[in-house]
């Protein structure tokens, strides 16, 4: 069984544009035949079907911009194979489906919610459905069909630009491309002129034209000079609809700026210049500044400036300022208002960047007249030289005169001139100037050997004026006298082998001379004429500014002759002659069988260069200077270490008195506590010293009480040694005053003070034997024992 099924799909784009719609006769196949197989039910045999699907099917458009209050009404959707029972249901789906575009599931009809723009989607692709409302299935197949938006002229065209910023060069030919501008409009191109856009100017002419079609603008007017006017603004106007009327259009300004030729050449303000120049300006310095106006801007505007005549076309130079373009005028030679008071130089300025386009307007350059008067100045003096070289002899007698030097005032008023010499270039004062011709001569004597070159500044200054001063630099070449003998080129002291054979060489000598011989040194060596006949040694002269000293014995004997003392005199051959003797220590020493020095008498010579007696005397004192120095400081120590501990008189402890004689008696008793050396027990052990700060206060340590009959020697020992663990002790040496002579010994107080309370006798005779330094205790004493007799 064959069935056929057609899905009429209706647009009606609404009755304002009725010729937009497709008829709904014109029907076509929306999709191909295809083959639809169904199922019977239960165990009948299934049969295969063909089904054919009739669609009426356009594309169908939509106007933009719908301004009606109510929906918009699209089309309508219907299946063949609806009966109109509501059985079937109509669905919608793809771009915009239940947003923009809702369907009636009962009817079909399709209507836009929304205003449509199609600037911002032009097409929209939808699909369409009938299903079984009771079964849920499709009883045609998915179809799409697409929905065009209708342009409309609602975007007015737009400049790509807001502002076109151009520039082109004045005075260029009519028609120079300017710049382009570009306009877009959004609507349609394919439809209509909604989207034709035409381009026209509203501002700039007559200056400037503008193509309609391309928005190119160019010149409209011959030889624009930028100095008359530099900017321009134009305003284009591009309009769609191409230029008719009801068309929308937008605007854009345009700046054009006219860039500089060198169409102007450099003008001076005016024809003569007038500068004064002090005679005394110095060179290279500025007189005046000239400047020629060009109207041209930047690099047009460069303006190079010369001097082309005038009779002061040596004397000045000139030279342009890049930043004012101003010409310097400076001076190049020294002015002199005697010689020449006026200068008239002819200046030319000229452009640097000439434009061959514009030669036909005159030549690119101006001149002018510059007149420059000299002043006169009160100058100071002028020497005749820059400066004074001078030669003298070493020799020369004092206030010899060894040069002159002149200088004389440059003004007419010729004032006179008086010299002196700078101090501080002659700190020794050696030479002297003769204030009223400038004659320099000598003060003190002069030593080429010691500096060969004096270089001293001689001042110039006017007698009426002191303040008009100038300097010039002499230097004075010390010339060389033969004044110095020639001598050793060093200490000579050698050896001479206790073996040695005759005609050995020994030792060879060398002389050198302060003096400078323009000829080269010639020394002559020889032996003291006293010497000469009685050495053991002989001298040979090499003439070569050597000599050599052989032996002319063969044996020496060290034990015998241990030094030799050879003198030898040296001479030169400049006039006059001078001549020196100088001394050779040669030492007998004692050698191996190969000549190799063993041993000495005096002392041992490792080599022929070793230290001379000389520099061993100087070490010896140097180390002699050093011991004393250590013992005086040592020295020094001591007696700051015996410097008494109790400074203030109110420390209750004992002092210990010196006495230079040899001791007061038995009534001598005011510097002691007699009672304190009997009893040690009464010391108070608490009071701290007053001559440091206690840094930490520890408790008094009580010293034990000697014991009875303890000998002298341990109780000091005990003392000693409770002294060093003491930690209150102070940490430096310090007196420790041990007020015990011994309690109960047998041979009780050794001290004299108590010999008056003792009744036994004492035999003093003993004094008598210890000599004339204690004769007068054995006197005093022994007078005791005689009265003591009687």
């Amino acid at each position: 069984m064959r069935t056929y099924h057609c899905f009429w799909l209706l647009f009606w784009a609404g009755q304002p544009h009725q010729g937009f719609l497709t008829p709904l006769s014109k029907r076509t196949s929306g999709f191909p035949e295809k083959e639809k197989v169904l199922v019977l039910s239960g165990n009948s045999r299934q049969d295969l079907h063909r089904s054919k699907r009739s669609w009426m099917w356009n594309q169908f458009f939509l106007l933009e911009e719908y301004t009606g209050t109510d929906y918009q009404y699209v089309g309508k959707l219907h299946s063949d194979q609806d009966k109109g029972d509501g059985s079937l249901k109509y669905i919608l789906s793809g771009d915009g489906a239940g947003d923009l575009f809702i369907i009636n599931e009962n009817t079909g009809d399709i209507q836009a919610t929304k205003r449509l723009d199609r600037e911002e989607k032009p097409v929209y692709i939808l699909r369409a459905q009938a299903i079984n409302r009771r079964t849920g299935r499709p009883v045609e197949p998915e179809s799409e069909f697409i929905i065009k938006i209708h342009d409309i002229n609602d975007n007015e065209p737009m400049f790509t630009k807001d502002v076109y910023n151009a520039s082109i060069p004045e005075m260029s030919d009519v028609g120079t491309f300017v710049v382009q501008v570009t306009a877009t409009d959004a609507d349609d191109p394919t439809y209509g002129n909604s989207a034709k856009v035409v381009y026209s100017i509203l501002q700039g002419q007559p200056y400037f034209s503008v193509e309609s079609e391309t928005g190119i603008i160019k010149t409209a007017l011959l030889n624009m000079d930028r100095e008359n006017r530099e900017q321009y603004q134009v305003v284009i106007q591009a309009k769609d609809m191409g230029g008719q009327m009801g068309g929308l259009s937008g605007t854009t300004t345009v700046n054009i700026t006219l860039t500089d030729v060198n169409d102007n050449p450099p003008r001076f303000p005016q024809s003569t210049y007038q500068f004064r120049a002090p005679e005394s300006t110095p060179l290279d310095s500025p007189v005046g500044r000239i400047k020629a106006n060009d109207a041209d801007v930047d690099e047009n505007a460069e303006i190079e400036y010369s001097i082309t005549e005038g009779d002061g076309y040596d004397m000045f130079g000139i030279t342009t300022d890049k930043d004012t373009q101003e010409g310097i005028i400076t001076v190049k030679k020294a002015l002199d208002f005697e010689s020449k008071n006026l200068y008239i130089l002819k200046v030319e300025a000229t452009n640097t960047h000439v434009d061959p386009r514009f030669l036909y307007l005159g030549p690119f350059k101006d001149s002018a007249t510059v007149r420059i008067q000299v002043e006169d100045v009160d100058e100071p003096p002028m020497f005749s030289r820059p400066a004074y070289i001078m030669e003298v002899k070493e020799d020369v007698p004092l206030n010899s005169i060894i040069g002159t030097v002149t200088a004389q005032d440059p003004d007419a008023a010729k004032n006179p001139v008086k010299y002196s010499v700078d101090r501080h270039t002659d700190m020794d004062r050696i030479f002297n100037i003769n204030s009223g011709n400038g004659s320099i001569f000598t003060s003190k004597p002069l030593d080429r050997e010691t500096l060969l070159w004096h270089n001293i500044t001689v001042i110039a200054a006017e007698i009426n004026n002191p303040k008009q001063s100038s300097r010039v630099p002499v230097f004075i070449k010390v010339l060389d006298v033969n004044d110095n003998a020639p001598e050793f080129a060093m200490f000579y002291e050698t050896f001479v082998c206790e073996n040695a054979k005759a005609e050995q060489l020994i030792q060879t000598l060398s002389a050198v001379d302060k003096d400078d011989s323009y000829n080269g040194h010639q020394f002559s060596f020889s032996l003291a004429p006293e010497a000469a006949s009685s050495s053991n040694f002989t001298l040979q002269d090499n003439r070569d500014n050597t000599a050599g000293i052989f032996t002319r014995k063969t044996r020496y004997n060290r034990h015998e002759t241990s030094t030799y003392f050879l003198p030898v005199v040296i001479s030169d051959n400049d006039y006059p002659i001078q001549s020196s003797t100088e001394t050779v220590t040669i030492r007998v020493c004692a050698c191996d069988h190969r000549g190799k020095m063993l041993s000495c008498n005096a002392e041992a010579l490792i080599h022929p260069t070793g230290l001379s007696t000389g520099a061993l005397i100087a070490i010896l004192l140097c180390i002699i200077i050093l011991l004393v120095t250590v013992v005086l400081f040592a020295a020094l120590r001591r007696q700051r270490k015996k410097e008494p501990l109790i400074i203030s008189k109110e420390d209750i402890r004992d002092n210990i008195v010196s006495y230079n004689d040899e001791g007061g008696g038995e009534e001598d008793t005011q510097a002691f506590d007699i009672g304190t050396l009997r009893n040690p027990e009464a010391i108070d052990d608490n009071k701290l010293r007053r001559d440091i700060v206690p840094e930490t206060l520890f408790m008094p340590r009580r010293t034990a009480t000697a014991r009875d009959n303890t000998d002298v020697r341990d109780f000091i020992n005990q003392r000693l040694k409770e002294n060093d663990t003491d930690p209150t002790a102070p940490p430096y040496d310090s007196l420790a005053t041990y007020a015990y002579e011994g309690n109960g010994s047998v041979a009780e107080s050794l001290s004299s003070l108590e010999s008056v309370t003792t009744d036994g006798d004492q035999d003093y005779d003993y004094l008598s034997d210890w000599g004339p330094r204690f004769k007068k205790l054995a006197d005093m004493y022994g007078s005791m024992d005689s009265d003591k007799d009687s």
